[in-house]
């Protein structure tokens, strides 16, 4: 950890003691809250009241818990937001940068803010694989730097993304993944189809994710394939690119105000209209690498296993 001036080491003792350094105040403040996260298993990411689903869908949820290799990510934010004089640099970059580029164009640029959504043992109870399955081919829209693509890729021979920041762009193609063009990935353009397609945080931040949602669908694999999708609630959409207002065009109607009660109208009112049922879903901390005043932020995912509905001819 950071070493901390005496004047701090003595307010934490002293807790009347003012710190009139907005600089050592942040540190200090991050370092507090660091201590606290070391100690804590973050059950509150991952609780959810069954209470609220009907017996079917309590049957498709899988519980989950902190464990090893998330407590990595987190030691490495740890480790990185004490690099105290690669923070300010970064501070003071993204100042600069944000009157001409987005927040993520600026992340990618500087080599920040890598995202972990699950550990490889916590997709495989999802997926309900092995670590040895293998498949053809993984799509992963919206991958931003691959850290989370590479959580998946390992289980697939061939591997597509789909990504809008360039300098993201430049990264994907440096860990050797295959970048297509954001409206040419669906088998009405390649004639390919995808033994998994993976759309994590990405509905809330597209133009038309109903149209997305169709793609999908239209491009998995006949009868295995499957889609992985993640949505932040509470569901707020705000459209990065493209919108002047940041709306998008076509609204979700997600209803509730609890996480339960938006996970089922996610279900009732998105995914079974677009020609999806739930095969697993779960709670999941959707972790980005953090900054100096704070070594991680963390959102509230639900994170679903989708299937195409069954038809008439199976």
């Amino acid at each position: 950890m950071t070493q901390l001036p005496d004047s701090v080491a003595r307010n934490q003792l002293s807790p009347n003691i003012h710190i009139r350094s907005p600089l050592v105040r942040s540190v200090y403040q991050r370092w507090v809250d660091d201590e606290r996260h070391r100690e804590d298993d973050h059950q509150y990411w991952y609780k959810v009241d069954t209470g609220r689903f009907s017996s079917a869908l309590c049957e498709k949820f899988i519980q989950c818990n902190q464990d090893a290799e998330t407590g990595q990510f987190l030691d490495a934010c740890y480790e990185k937001s004490d690099w105290l004089f690669t923070q300010i640099g970064h501070s003071l970059a993204k100042a600069f940068l944000s009157w001409f580029m987005t927040s993520t164009s600026i992340n990618g640029l500087l080599g920040r803010g890598s995202m972990f959504i699950f550990s490889r043992s916590q997709l495989e109870q999802l997926l309900g694989i092995e670590m040895t399955w293998k498949a053809d081919r993984l799509l992963d829209l919206g991958a931003g730097d691959g850290m989370v693509t590479k959580q998946m890729s390992d289980y697939f021979t061939d591997v597509y993304v789909t990504e809008v920041a360039r300098p993201m762009i430049w990264q994907l193609k440096e860990k050797g993944y295959k970048v297509v063009g954001l409206t040419d990935w669906s088998k009405v353009k390649t004639g390919r189809t995808y033994d998994l397609i993976s759309c994590l945080n990405v509905l809330d931040r597209c133009d038309e994710p109903m149209a997305m949602l169709h793609d999908i669908l239209e491009s998995l694999t006949p009868r295995t394939g499957r889609a992985l999708v993640a949505v932040v609630l509470p569901f707020k959409p705000y459209v990065e690119v493209g919108s002047p207002d940041h709306k998008p065009t076509q609204l979700l109607h997600v209803n509730g105000r609890t996480f339960e009660e938006q996970t089922i109208s996610l279900i009732n009112d998105v995914f079974r209209p677009a020609g999806f049922t739930v095969d697993r879903f779960t709670r999941l901390p959707y972790l980005c690498e953090g900054d100096l005043h704070h070594s991680f932020y963390s959102l509230s995912d639900v994170v679903f296993v989708l299937k195409a509905q069954p038809t008439e001819n199976g």
